[in-house]
C-alpha cells in the first residue's frame, strides 16, 4: 500500500492589506520531501507526520511531498500559489500509483484567481490518481467548506477544537479511516448541512464545549465515522463563506443527511450565544487595573495575526500608557524595523523608539517614546499544542510599567514561550494583554485570575455586519433575519 501525503495552507483574509508570496511560506513552514522535522508536526502537517510515525508499522510505504504554509494575512499571489502547487502535483504524478493521498489544507486559503484553493488543488489531484484512490484531508475548522472540495474527497475531517489543541488527534482519524476504506473495510459517504450563519464558536466556552462533547460522543458508534463542524472564516469574502456541519458515515447516506440536518439545526440555536463579551479599550484596562488578583489576561482579538491582521495595533498599549499601569505585559507587537533598532542599540541601552502603527489606518499611530531594552533573542519560537510556531527575532522593551514583546515573523500569542524567551513572566504580571481571538486560551487560561476580551479599533471587527462583504452567498445570519438552512450534500 502506497500512500502520499503533503500540505499548502494559509488562512486568508481578503480584507487585509497584507499581500501574501512566497516569501511568506519560507518564513512560515516550506518543506520539501524528506525534510519535516521529527519532533512535531508544523503548521497543518499533521497528517504527512502521523503517516510517518505510523507507516512501517502498519505496513504501508509513505511518499512524502513538500509542505508549505504562511501565518494568515491577505489573498496569495497568483504565480506563487501556481508554482507551490504544481511542485506537489509533479511530485504526487512522480509518486504514482498510489492507493491514498492525505492532504494537510488549512480550507480558508484564497489566491489570485482561485477562490477555493483547496478544490482546486483536490481536483487537480483526483485527474492525476482516479476515482479509485482514496483521498483524505484534515481542515481547521475556520474554513470554507465548498461543495467542491467536498465531491472530490472521500473523507474530510476538521479540528474540534477551538484553540486549535487536537490537531494530531485529528490527523490520526483521517489516516485511519484512508487506510480502513482502501482495505475495503468501510465505504464513507458525506452528507453536509448548510447553516447559513457567520460567527465564532471558542470551546473553552461552555455551550460549545458541550456542543462538542456531545457530537464526539456519536462518532464510532452506528456506523459514524466522523463529525465536523465548520465555523467558517469571517474576513473573507468568498461566495461559500458560513457555518457547515459535515457527518461522515460507513456507507448509510440517508442517516448521514438526518443526522447532518439534526446537528446543523441544534448549531442554528446556539445563535448569538456562543461568543465572550467584549468591553472597549478603556473600560478593558480599568477593568483588569480594578481586578484584585493576578495575572489578569487581556485578549485583543481585533488585532488578531491569526485572523490576517498585522498585529501592530497601539490602542490597547496607549492606553495602559496613558493609565500608568504597573507590572503589565503586552505582545506580540509585529515591527521588524523595531526589533533591529532594538538590536543595534544593543541590551540594557535607553532610547528614543517609534514602533507599531505602521501599516494603515487600523495600525493606530506609533508608538514614539523612550524605551529601554530589557532583552533580546535569536530565532525565537512558541508553542501552540504539539506544534512550534516560528516568532523570529525578538526584543523586549520597557516603557514605564509596561513590558511589550516585539517580534519579526508576524504570528499571534499563542504559548507562553512568546514572553518566556525574552525574560517576562507572565504569571508575575498584574496584567498580560494578549493579540490573538482565543487560541490563547490554550496556554493563557490555565495562569489567568481573570480573562477580558476587548474589541479594539484593530482591523478584525467583531461585528460582522461592519465586514463589507460583496461576494457572500446570501441570505445569512448576522447579515440578514431571515435565511435559508438546510441540507446541500
Amino acid at each position: 500500500m502506497r500512500l502520499f501525503a503533503a500540505t499548502i495552507a494559509t488562512e486568508t483574509n481578503t480584507f487585509s492589506p497584507l499581500p501574501t508570496s512566497i516569501d511568506a511560506y519560507k518564513e512560515g513552514v516550506f518543506l520539501r520531501p524528506g525534510e519535516h522535522p521529527e519532533d512535531a508536526p508544523r503548521m497543518c502537517t499533521a497528517p504527512l507526520w502521523v503517516a510517518r510515525q505510523r507507516a512501517a508499522k502498519e505496513g504501508f510505504t509513505l511518499i512524502e511531498g513538500s509542505c508549505f504554509a504562511a501565518s494568515p494575512a491577505g489573498t496569495t499571489n497568483r504565480k506563487d500559489y501556481e508554482t507551490m502547487r504544481d511542485e506537489i502535483l509533479a511530485q504526487l504524478k512522480a509518486a504514482m500509483p498510489v492507493d491514498g493521498i492525505l492532504f494537510g489544507l488549512h480550507g480558508a486559503m484564497v489566491a489570485h484567481g482561485y477562490d477555493d484553493v483547496e478544490g482546486d488543488i483536490l481536483e487537480r489531484a483526483r485527474e492525476i490518481v482516479g476515482s479509485k484512490c482514496v483521498i483524505g484531508v484534515e481542515l481547521d475548522p475556520h474554513c470554507h467548506l465548498t461543495l467542491k472540495r467536498a465531491k472530490l474527497a472521500d473523507v474530510i475531517i476538521l479540528y474540534k477544537e477551538f484553540p486549535h489543541t487536537d490537531v494530531v488527534e485529528r490527523a490520526e482519524e483521517v489516516l485511519d479511516i484512508v487506510l480502513r476504506t482502501i482495505r475495503g473495510q468501510v465505504k464513507p459517504v458525506m452528507s453536509m448541512y448548510d447553516c447559513r450563519q457567520i460567527s465564532s464558536y471558542p470551546t473553552t466556552l461552555p455551550l460549545m464545549r458541550a456542543f462538542v462533547d456531545k457530537v464526539k460522543a456519536m462518532e464510532g458508534k452506528n456506523g459514524i465515522l466522523s463529525i465536523s463542524i465548520g465555523h467558517c472564516f469571517p474576513y473573507a469574502d468568498v461566495p461559500e463563506l458560513g457555518g457547515r456541519i459535515l457527518v461522515v458515515m460507513d456507507k448509510d447516506k440517508a442517516k448521514g443527511d438526518a443526522l447532518a440536518t439534526e446537528i446543523g439545526q441544534e448549531f442554528i440555536s446556539m445563535r448569538g450565544k456562543t461568543m465572550p463579551s467584549y468591553l472597549g479599550v478603556t473600560e478593558g484596562i480599568a477593568a483588569g487595573m480594578e481586578f484584585n488578583a493576578a495575572p489578569v489576561v487581556m485578549a485583543d482579538p481585533a488585532d488578531n495575526a491569526g485572523g490576517g491582521a498585522p498585529s501592530d495595533n497601539t490602542s490597547i498599549l496607549r492606553g495602559l500608557i496613558e493609565r500608568r499601569a504597573e507590572n503589565a505585559a503586552i505582545g506580540p507587537i509585529w515591527d521588524p524595523i523595531a526589533v533591529r533598532l532594538c538590536f543595534d542599540a544593543g541590551l540594557d541601552a535607553e532610547f528614543p523608539l517609534r514602533f507599531g502603527g505602521k501599516i494603515g489606518p487600523a495600525s493606530n499611530q506609533p508608538i514614539d517614546a523612550k524605551v529601554k531594552v530589557i532583552a533580546l533573542k535569536r530565532d525565537c519560537w512558541q508553542s501552540f499544542g504539539p506544534t512550534q510556531v516560528p516568532l523570529g527575532d525578538c526584543a523586549a522593551v520597557r516603557i514605564g510599567g509596561v513590558d511589550v514583546v516585539l517580534i519579526t515573523n508576524r504570528t499571534q500569542a499563542l504559548g507562553l514561550e512568546l514572553f518566556r524567551n525574552l525574560g517576562v513572566e507572565p504569571t508575575g504580571k498584574k496584567l498580560v494583554v494578549v493579540k490573538s481571538t482565543n487560541h490563547f486560551m490554550a496556554a493563557y487560561g490555565p495562569i489567568a485570575k481573570k480573562v477580558i476580551y476587548i474589541d479594539s479599533d484593530g482591523p478584525l471587527s467583531r461585528d460582522y455586519r461592519k465586514i463589507p462583504y460583496t461576494r457572500v452567498n446570501r441570505p445569512i445570519w448576522p447579515l440578514d433575519a431571515d435565511t435559508k438552512p438546510g441540507l446541500i450534500m
